[in-house]
């Protein structure tokens, strides 16, 4: 346990500034390619519930399962209240929750735990399988998670730094992509949906969706610009 303790907590020296910037842009390039953006915005979708999850039971709802489907949607089911502070604090933490997890990320990395993060990210996960209500969300999370078990187990320090930052420089570019995705929606339906985050959140509090929106979008370009200079800053 010691042994593997100094390992996770190991401090990694700083990288080069060229390479922070070629990471940031492959992960730009899969975050708006759409081809790309297809397959990888599962990423950002197991963050969004994932956070739905823990905001439930942070402001004492019961979670009672969390889908995760082949079109990149997802579905968070927790029990309490359909009104007050819990059940805001609940449906506004999906859209915001890759990019809140990006920012810390970023904390991490700019303090040289490259290793820390993708632990980080696995117990994550690992907590997260024990919600998953369906054959494709359990594929979905079991695949990230052997991916980061790889990872962590048998790819070299440098090759983890890179993967930590490129994971990390994909939430924060993916959260507001998926914000600028739900206004599309909305607009195509002309406002008439009533099953987003935002239309709940409008139903809950009677702040129009459009608000919520904005928050969301607020929000997860801060984190953006935040974690972004984090992470240019501690490779210069």
């Amino acid at each position: 346990m010691a042994t593997w303790w100094e390992r996770v907590s190991a401090v990694a020296p700083a990288p080069d500034l060229a390479l922070v910037v070629v990471v940031a842009f492959l992960a730009f390039a899969a975050t708006s390619a759409p081809g790309a953006w297809r397959r990888t915005r599962h990423l950002v979708t197991i963050a969004h519930e994932g956070a739905h999850g823990v905001a439930a039971l942070a402001s004492g709802r019961r979670l009672a399962g969390i889908r995760l489907h082949s079109d990149t949607s997802g579905l968070t089911v927790s029990v309490g209240r359909d009104r007050g502070l819990g059940m805001v604090f609940t449906a506004a933490a999906g859209y915001v929750g890759p990019a809140v997890i990006g920012l810390l990320a970023a904390v991490l990395l700019s303090h040289g735990h490259a290793v820390g993060v993708l632990w980080a990210l696995l117990v994550l996960l690992g907590l997260l399988v024990l919600q998953i209500r369906n054959f494709f969300g359990l594929w979905v999370v079991l695949l990230a998670g052997a991916g980061l078990v790889v990872v962590t187990r048998w790819l070299s320090t440098e090759a983890q730094l890179v993967i930590a930052y490129a994971v990390t420089w994909f939430l924060l570019l993916g959260a507001p992509r998926a914000v600028v995705e739900l206004q599309r929606e909305r607009r195509r339906r002309g406002g008439r949906e009533r099953t987003s985050d935002a239309a709940t959140l409008a139903r809950v509090t009677r702040l129009p969706a459009v608000v919520w929106v904005g928050f969301f979008l607020a929000v997860t370009v801060g984190c953006l610009l935040l974690g972004g200079r984090l992470l240019l800053v501690a490779a210069a």
